[in-house]
């Protein structure tokens, strides 16, 4: 008979760590390591509803992507908001963006706010860390030549384009009703911008601009702008600033019964389903240009089904950072790596067409999406249409709009 040696203490352990590692692999083998992406948005201060949607956008795609078995080609790999706060200032999303860098993240997405976005992502590129712009439209963004911005919407100089030709399109249809307009514009570069493109622009569908009148951020009290635009008794009222001024301004001029052919605004940031919802009598009738999503796609849709009943509204904010998240997502699924250079040369590459907007296949050009697309919208006393482009569009135009009683 032959007599076995007796098994040392440091092989029983051996063979007992091979086991565990068999029959336990999720205890024992290495996690992949969580991709932290910083969300830079204004939560508090002037911009805190929009900034908090933003938020919110984001936040339900990163969930929605871990739900999904995270990033695959990473070995399953889970995306990890890191908050932050610029508090709708620009040198408080430096701040952020600078104490975030240090926390490790991998990409940001923000800003809401073009000062903000210029500020941030200034601040982003020393570090060549890719900036996703979920909402911020000057054009100064993505035409400064920084290699790790990436804009998926449109920004105001396309936006102001198809705005025109929408708005061409519309008054010709209506005999040319529309001839002159006045311009309010906030004081900073996303109303500057777009009301300087607006005023070169108008006179190309034979519409004059009377005056443009500037306020600051924030207006409490629009009641002699108002005054002085019942006096020059235009036939539009185009505004561009941003949520409380937006619905103020509104509110005023129909308190004031400032009769137009139609209350204009190109991407106005309280033009969304909180103004249909608190002023509908505001609001009915109104027009903006704007983010929007595709009322014929049934993505869209779902996706508003689930906003909704987290008790929250389906503002273009909120779409805008879903979408922002998941091209980024898809750019770490090809890449199959967080390093920041490889990430940034997916990103110059894709052509993600997974959204529920009016777009085209995303391609990115100095940062650029070129198949991201806005849309014309009317608000009615219940609910938001799109009218314009056709292939979108849920209902016609109603121009120009009712007189008021």
């Amino acid at each position: 008979m032959t007599t076995q040696a007796p098994l040392s203490r440091r092989t029983l352990l051996k063979a007992g760590a091979a086991s565990a590692a068999l029959g336990a692999p999720g205890i024992l083998l290495a996690q992949p390591k969580p991709i932290k992406i910083g969300l830079v948005h204004p939560v508090s201060g002037g911009l805190a509803y929009s900034g908090s949607q933003g938020r919110l956008g984001c936040q339900m795609a990163i969930d929605a992507i871990n739900a999904a078995g995270g990033i695959k080609s990473m070995g399953g790999a889970k995306l990890e908001a890191a908050l932050a706060d610029s508090q709708s200032r620009p040198e408080i999303g430096v701040a952020e963006v600078e104490r975030l860098q240090q926390d490790g993240v991998s990409a940001y997405v923000g800003c809401f706010a073009s000062a903000i976005a210029l500020a941030a992502t200034q601040a982003a590129a020393k570090y060549n860390t890719p900036f996703l712009i979920d909402v911020g439209v000057s054009d100064l963004i993505v035409s400064r030549g920084l290699k790790n911005v990436f804009r998926l919407a449109p920004g105001f100089g396309k936006c102001a384009d198809d705005a025109i030709v929408a708005l061409g399109e519309v008054n010709k249809a209506a005999g040319g009703v529309a001839k002159t307009a006045v311009l309010v514009h906030e004081e900073s570069e996303f109303g500057t911008g777009t009301a300087k493109l607006l005023a070169g622009k108008l006179p190309s569908i034979n519409v004059q601009v009377a005056e443009v009148i500037k306020h600051a951020n924030p207006t409490r009290d629009f009641s002699n702008v108002a005054l002085r635009i019942k006096s020059l008794k235009p036939d539009l009222v185009i505004m561009s600033n941003y949520q409380n001024e937006y619905v103020l301004l509104a509110r005023t001029l129909h308190q004031q019964k400032v009769d137009v052919a139609a209350m204009f605004s190109v991407l106005g940031g309280g033009f969304n389903y909180k103004l249909v919802k608190e002023q509908p009598q505001v609001a009915q009738h109104m027009m903006d240009f704007n983010h929007w999503f595709n009322p014929r796609d049934p993505k869209a849709i779902d996706m508003k089904k689930k906003v909704e009943a987290t008790g929250n509204l389906f503002t273009f904010e909120v779409y805008c950072g879903w979408n922002s998240v998941m091209v980024y997502a898809d750019a770490l699924e090809r890449a199959k790596s967080a390093d920041k250079e490889k990430a940034i040369a997916a990103l110059e590459t894709s052509s993600w067409s997974n959204h529920f907007m009016p777009y085209g296949e995303t391609k990115f050009v100095n940062g650029q999406n070129t198949g991201g697309r806005a849309a014309l919208l009317q608000a009615s006393a219940t609910d938001i249409e799109v009218v314009w482009p056709n292939q979108f569009a849920s209902t016609k135009a109603v121009f120009p709009r009712p007189k008021l009683s």
